[in-house]
């Protein structure tokens, strides 16, 4: 099998070779470069022998230029939305621009993606397999197997970078989570930023999530600092500003050069995050459930031929509760949740239709070609059966009660909250399916709405497009847009051919023949094969689940007819043993290709990197000194002080009454500080927002030079529990006092460690947000850990 699989490799390598050298001639034949090969070759300047520059003729001035009409391009990729949340899709969420570009172009309802942010965000940019581009998980929990180090290979060349070469300007807005996070760093390397991957311009964020008021930015390598107070800043409606203003310079200055824009909000993933005006747009809109939602999306779904006449509902997981069996106090909470997050998605749609706008306004519609996709994977159920008042406790396992909900419901996508709904609304949102994110196996985890928009070159619009597609489908079909072939090396490195396969056809030809027959998913062991109509799966783990169902090896397979059954409501196996097992030998075959095995269900534990066997900036080391100014040191970009005895040293040089942070770790959803207030030393411990403990010493130390230290003292017996917390100055304790929970797993993913101050959101409100730095010097600070 293997030696067949290489041998099929390399035949199709050296036809797509042949193809495109075959291309590249055609070009040279006829003028044009050969942009097989690329960067692409500048023509040999002549040798000179006149004296003066008077009596010589000069050459012709050489410029990188684009495919003549060649279009823009804009991606739109939203995070976290199902296929049945939008308006567009049947779904409750009023998403007017969505809406807009349906009514213009086309609508495809079978597309899919990964199941998984990073996955499909490598998958998208490159038209490779996720497992081809190493990341088979997000890059947070990487392994060394080779379709999971989450270091996407230079092989796997992104559009950015092809289009960049061809004579584009490329430039992206928002998420970036395709960087392993031991890599964001001031020591990189840096070979895997956007900037290094084909955008030249990047104002965003290089984790899964952030904060939408607070967020953790990079303009390119260098991180954007949020100096002062802005009440009404939003994340998502600052990424529109700066891409609105991006293309409008560029067409300013160069009104004939293309641009390729990729625009990905971390919007409506967690946090929920919401501007005031939006807050209470849905108020009332979901009282009557998530089983009666699921009821009316289907049915206008139905109406609007989004899904085909007599889809049958698929039945919920047991884990999501009736809506009838909840308490009024849950009933309460939930609509809320609801309300919030539809808010959420309908700002989100509102900025992309400010970027559409502006392309109007500029007159360049007609020679743009718009990919708006609604969701990297299916709705996240990661808020659990009573949603999140504050996301981190999920990474820590630390309970949020109903009743604590309750009390906090007028803050749910405030700044205050760091928010998530239950997961009985992404069940919903993923209408008609059974389940949601991180089920690679289910249509309910992979399958995304997809509106291409292309004035004047897609002859019928708002129709849909019902043939099989992949994300990896959308490089071919932009190269095939822009004219341009796949490139068999780029930057002297040679390409992986595209797995992908165009779409163009189906812009002017609704009978297209479905071009993707075999489709493969898995993460985490949650996988499945799509083959001629059918679909086999293995539901492994649900994302409320801590552990694996069973072991990989007694998974059992379900079967689906979804040419037939387009929600995958009733499972076949039974009927159809023998072609359970055709199928599963298929994704076997699938995954040895693409380099899916061995799989991998481990879960929280893939957060420490030396369990994971990932690459670690600190390599095992017990001790780490770092320096006032320092700051945004992400959890795999600094010293493990969880599960562990540690002390903190440093020297510090005040004088009277010295105030602010010496270090801080995490912020108002979890962390750490060690601070100076009325010029008494002081620690906080802030256990994910629900406990605070505080120790500060009553002795007001004297000006001038002083050694201070915190030790603590773990209790020891397992993960996140608890200690003892002293102080001592200059060698004699001063403060003592218990803390009696302590972070397990993460402190934060987008708020690392500072030093001098305390960067984004506050541990704790002993201090100022804004002006809690450092009154005094601090030479050094040092840890220490068992």
């Amino acid at each position: 099998m293997k030696l067949v699989t290489l041998l099929a490799g390399i035949l199709l390598f050296s036809a797509c070779q042949q193809n495109s050298n075959e291309l590249g001639k055609t070009q040279a034949a006829s003028g044009e470069p050969d942009r097989t090969v690329l960067p692409i070759t500048p023509p040999e300047l002549p040798k000179y022998t006149e004296l003066d520059a008077r009596d010589a003729t000069p050459p012709e001035p050489w410029s990188l230029k684009a495919p003549e009409d060649a279009p823009n391009v804009v991606v739109v990729l939203l995070d976290d939305m199902g296929f049945g949340q939008s308006s567009a899709f049947g779904g409750p969420i009023r998403m007017p621009a969505a809406d807009k570009l349906a009514r213009q172009g086309l609508q495809y309802n079978s597309f899919h993606t990964t199941a998984m942010c990073s996955s499909t965000r490598a998958a998208l940019l490159s038209g490779r397999n996720h497992h081809t581009n190493r990341m088979g998980a997000i890059a947070d929990v990487a392994t060394s197997f080779p379709g999971y180090t989450g270091m996407t290979p230079q092989s796997c060349a992104t559009i950015a970078e092809v289009l960049k070469l061809n004579g584009y300007n490329t430039a992206q807005y928002g998420k970036n989570h395709e960087t392993g996070p031991w890599e964001v760093s001031v020591s990189g390397p840096k070979t895997r930023y956007p900037n290094y991957k084909g955008f030249e311009e990047f104002y965003g964020f290089m984790g899964g999530e952030t904060n939408q008021f607070r967020p953790a930015l990079f303009h390119n390598t260098t991180k954007v600092e949020m100096d002062e107070e802005d009440p009404d800043y939003h994340l998502t409606e600052d990424m529109a500003d700066k891409a609105i203003l991006y293309m409008k310079s560029q067409k300013a200055l160069t009104p004939d050069k293309p641009f390729f824009v990729y625009f990905a909000p971390g919007a409506v993933h967690a946090p929920i995050h919401v501007p005031d005006r939006y807050m209470d747009k849905y108020k009332g809109e979901f009282d009557e459930g998530w089983d009666v939602l699921r009821e009316k999306t289907l049915a206008r779904q139905i109406e609007m031929g989004i899904v085909p006449e007599g889809t049958k509902l698929a039945e919920k997981p047991d884990y999501i509760k009736d809506w009838d069996d909840l308490t009024e106090t849950e009933k309460k909470v939930y609509a809320r949740q609801m309300e919030v997050f539809a808010a959420f998605g309908e700002h989100t749609d509102d900025q992309v239709g400010r970027l559409y706008d502006a392309i109007e306004d500029m007159g360049i519609a007609e020679n743009t070609i718009f990919i708006y996709i609604l969701g990297d994977n299916g709705a996240s159920a990661e808020g659990m059966a009573t949603g999140l008042f504050n996301e981190n406790v999920y990474f820590n396992a630390i309970p949020e009660s109903v009743e604590f909900l309750s009390e906090n419901l007028d803050k749910f996508g405030t700044d205050e909250s760091y928010a998530h709904y239950a997961s009985g609304w992404a069940i919903a949102g993923c209408t008609p399916f059974k389940w949601a994110k991180q089920i690679a196996g289910n249509f309910g985890g992979t399958r995304n709405g997809l509106i291409i928009d292309w004035p004047g070159h897609i002859e019928e619009t708002g129709v849909i497009r019902e043939q099989f597609c992949h994300a990896i489908d959308i490089v071919p079909t932009i190269l095939d847009a822009v004219g341009l072939p796949q490139p068999v090396s780029v930057n002297g490195v040679e390409q992986l051919p595209m797995e992908g396969t165009s779409l163009i056809e189906t812009f002017t030809d609704p009978s297209t023949p479905e071009l993707r027959t075999t489709q493969y998913f898995e993460i985490a062991g949650n996988r499945g094969i799509y083959h001629d109509g059918w679909m086999a799966s293995v539901v492994h783990k649900a994302p409320w689940e801590l552990h694996p169902r069973c072991s990989l090896a007694d998974d059992v397979w379900e079967l689906f007819n979804v040419e037939e059954d387009f929600s995958q409501s009733t499972n076949l196996a039974d009927q159809y043993p023998e072609k359970v097992k055709e199928m599963e030998a298929l994704f076997m075959e699938e995954a040895e290709k693409y380099n899916v095995l061995p799989l991998d269900d481990r879960t929280i534990e893939r957060f420490n990197a030396k369990e994971a066997g990932r690459p670690d900036l600190m390599e095992g080391r017990k001790t780490l000194t770092v320096y006032d100014g320092m700051y945004r040191m992400l959890d795999n970009a600094f010293i493990n002080v969880k599960n562990t005895s540690l002390s903190f040293t440093t020297e510090i040089e005040i004088g009277n009454n010295a105030d602010g942070v010496i270090l801080a770790q995490g912020g108002r959803f979890g962390g750490y500080s060690l601070y100076m207030m009325n010029g008494k030393p002081a620690y906080s411990y802030n256990w994910g927002g629900v406990e605070h403990y505080d120790i500060i010493s009553n002795k007001v130390l004297s000006a001038g030079k002083h050694t201070l230290v915190y030790e603590f003292e773990y209790d020891g017996g397992g993960l996140g529990k608890g200690g003892t917390m002293t102080i001592l100055v200059d060698g004699n304790k001063i403060a003592e006092g218990r803390i009696e929970n302590t972070i397990s797993n993460l402190y934060s993913l987008d708020e690392g460690a500072d030093v001098g101050f305390d960067e984004g959101t506050n541990v704790t409100p002993n201090y100022g947000e804004y002006n809690n730095r450092f009154s005094g010097k601090i030479n050094f600070v040092k840890v220490d850990i068992e």
